[in-house]
């Protein structure tokens, strides 16, 4: 592979950002229901901040209190920093942090159009955080640590700008059981968060060898092929086309190859969106049977 793991990714998330998913289409409302956000919620926050990309929700367990400062790692459109900021009031501030400038871009959009004061936009890699030592309450993340290549690397650096008594609240794709070669080997799993996922297990050591405390697992049971609600956001399906589901996958559309999945190859890739790859990989394999959407929590224990 030609790219790194971390320009792939980039490029991939770029796309999605500059793309115009957000919950105002069906199947991005869908997946995030699916994966614990009341409609309540979704309504509360702009529509943008929402592109159908997360595996939970980890502000609604996080246990967040007014005044308390929070980061979320992989921020993408600010969704959880958005629930976060409502949660911790003006008096606290919620933190977004992430690696690709349009979707930097995209929150900060988000963020001036509701003349939010208690949140802000980072750019920089989950595993260098431009944050001092303990300077946050809580740190959150939604599906985005699967993505990093060097997990401890991240998890140290949580550890440190956590305060003492500091905690975690992660929602993330874990593995129930080793990858197949086919799924462990392709890019298209990786982008789309199976590939790149370590063992349940691995997660929790991870944690501990941090620091880290008092480390609990929950598996939320969600259905992973929750996923494949969103669909068409390339070429002529996509959703700026306004089509209906039987227009846009007519047979005259169908013949000009526009609903059509590539193939898992990694020229083919280089034209595919995120949610195309992650719709290709559950086509072609049961990822419920090797993954699963995991809540991991935490805490940094305070010394002395």
């Amino acid at each position: 592979m030609t790219q790194s793991i971390h320009q792939v990714v980039r490029e991939k998330y770029a796309s999605v950002a500059d793309s115009g998913l957000s919950n105002d289409d069906r199947g991005v409302q869908a997946v995030a229901e699916a994966f614990g956000y009341t409609r309540e919620e979704l309504a509360s926050i702009p529509a943008e901040a929402n592109m159908g990309l997360s595996c939970g929700n980890p502000t609604a367990t996080a246990k967040l209190r007014p005044g308390e400062i929070v980061v979320d790692l992989g921020s993408g459109g600010g969704l959880d920093v958005f629930l976060a900021a409502k949660k911790v009031g003006p008096t606290g501030k919620a933190i977004g942090i992430d690696m690709t400038p349009a979707m930097i871009e995209r929150a900060r959009r988000a963020a001036s159009k509701q003349n939010l004061s208690n949140v802000e936009f980072h750019h920089a890699t989950i595993d260098r955080l431009p944050l001092p030592d303990a300077s946050a309450d809580c740190v959150v993340s939604n599906c985005v640590i699967n993505l990093a290549p060097d997990k401890d690397a991240v998890f140290r650096e949580v550890f440190r700008i956590l305060k003492p008594g500091g905690r975690v609240a992660i929602s993330d794709i874990a593995l129930k059981q080793e990858l197949p070669a086919a799924l462990k080997d392709n890019l298209f799993a990786y982008v789309g968060c199976i590939a790149g996922a370590v063992s349940i297990e691995s997660y929790v050591q991870g944690l501990k060898r941090a620091g880290f405390a008092a480390v609990e697992v929950v598996d939320s049971g969600k259905d992973l092929n929750a996923y494949a609600q969103i669909e068409g956001q390339s070429g002529c399906c996509s959703p700026a086309m306004e089509l209906a589901p039987s227009e846009c996958c007519s047979a005259e559309t169908k013949a000009a190859g526009c609903c059509s999945l590539p193939v898992a190859s990694e020229g083919a890739f280089e034209g595919a969106s995120v949610h195309e790859g992650i719709r290709n990989t559950l086509r072609d394999h049961d990822v419920n049977a090797f993954a699963a959407s995991i809540y991991f929590y935490a805490v940094k224990a305070n010394v002395g």
